[in-house]
C-alpha cells in the first residue's frame, strides 16, 4: 500500500469509516484518500469472503485509498460486534494517538433487498419480516452508538474532530415510501446525532447527521430501472462534500444539524454528481 503523501490538505489527520467495502463508505473513504487523509476501512466483506453478491471487500477498498494517494487501512469488522468494534478503536489509538473523523455508515437490512427482494422492501410493515427492523437497529442504528461511544474519548483527544452519521431524509408525506421499520431507522439515527452533538460540544467535537440523496451505489443500481436517477449523486461526490465539511473552518458552528448533502455541495461548491 502506498504511504501517506506529504504535504497533502489531509496530510496527518485519521479517519474511520465504517461499512466501506462498498457503496457510499467506499466513496467516502476513497474522497478521503485523495485528500491525503489515512483511512480506517471496516467492513464485513473481504477477500476471505463477501456478503451478498454485491461487489468490493475492505482490502480492496484500503488498496483504493492508498493508490489515491491516502493511506487504506483494512479491518474486517462486523459492527454488531461490540469486542471488534472496541478492537478497531484500541488499534487506532495505539497506532496514530488520535481520530478527526469517524464516519458511521455502516448498515443492516439491505441484505434481503440487495439479493433481489424488491416487493418486500416496498410492501407495508405487516407483510415485511421483523428480522428487517431488527437487522436496520442492530445492524445500523445501534452499530453507530456502539461505534461512537467506544471512539469519543479518542475524538475529544483530537483538536477539530467529527462525527458525521449518514442517514437518509424521511418526510411525513413519504415515509410510507421507505417503509416503516427503515424510516424508524433513520430517524433514530438523527436523534443520535443530535443528542451525542450536545454532550460532544463541549469538548469541541462536532456531530452532524449527513443525508445523501440517491446514490449510485452498487446496490441501487442492480434496480435502476425502478428509479428516477436524474440529479443522482455518486458515492465519491457524498465523499468529496465531507472532505469539504472537515476543511471549514467554522465546522462547530454546524455540531448538531441534520444536512443534506446537496445543500453542503453547494456551499462548497462540489459537484456530487461524478
Amino acid at each position: 500500500m502506498a504511504q501517506q503523501a506529504a504535504g497533502r490538505p489531509g496530510s496527518g489527520r485519521v479517519a474511520w469509516v465504517t461499512g466501506a467495502s462498498r457503496g457510499v463508505g467506499r466513496g467516502i473513504a476513497l474522497a478521503l484518500g485523495h485528500a491525503g487523509w489515512t483511512v480506517y476501512v471496516t467492513a464485513r466483506s473481504s477477500a476471505a469472503g463477501r456478503t451478498g453478491h454485491l461487489p468490493g471487500t475492505v482490502e480492496e477498498c484500503a488498496d483504493a485509498v492508498s493508490a489515491s494517494g491516502g493511506h487504506g487501512i483494512a479491518v474486517v469488522c462486523d459492527h454488531r460486534d461490540d469486542d471488534a468494534v472496541a478492537a478497531v478503536t484500541d488499534r487506532i489509538a495505539a497506532t496514530h494517538d488520535r481520530l478527526d473523523l469517524v464516519v458511521n455508515n455502516a448498515w443492516g437490512g439491505y441484505e434481503r433487498l440487495n439479493a433481489g427482494a424488491w416487493e418486500e422492501w416496498n410492501a407495508p410493515l405487516w407483510q415485511q419480516p421483523i428480522e428487517l427492523f431488527d437487522a436496520m437497529f442492530t445492524g445500523g442504528v445501534r452499530a453507530h452508538y456502539v461505534a461512537l461511544a467506544r471512539c469519543a474519548p479518542l475524538l475529544i483527544a483530537t483538536a477539530g474532530s467529527a462525527v458525521v452519521t449518514i442517514s437518509f431524509t424521511v418526510t411525513d408525506t413519504a415515509s410510507h415510501s421507505f417503509g416503516a421499520a427503515y424510516a424508524a431507522a433513520k430517524c433514530a439515527d438523527d436523534r443520535l446525532a443530535q443528542a451525542a452533538a450536545a454532550q460532544l460540544r463541549p469538548h469541541g467535537v462536532a456531530s452532524i447527521a449527513l443525508h445523501p440523496g440517491l446514490v449510485r451505489t452498487e446496490g441501487v443500481m442492480q434496480f435502476a430501472e425502478h428509479l428516477e436517477l436524474d440529479g443522482s449523486q455518486s458515492p465519491e461526490g457524498v465523499g468529496r462534500t465531507i472532505v469539504a465539511l472537515m476543511r471549514d473552518p467554522h465546522l462547530m458552528d454546524l455540531t448538531g444539524q441534520i444536512l443534506e448533502v446537496a445543500d453542503l455541495a453547494e456551499r462548497y461548491e462540489v459537484d456530487v454528481s461524478r
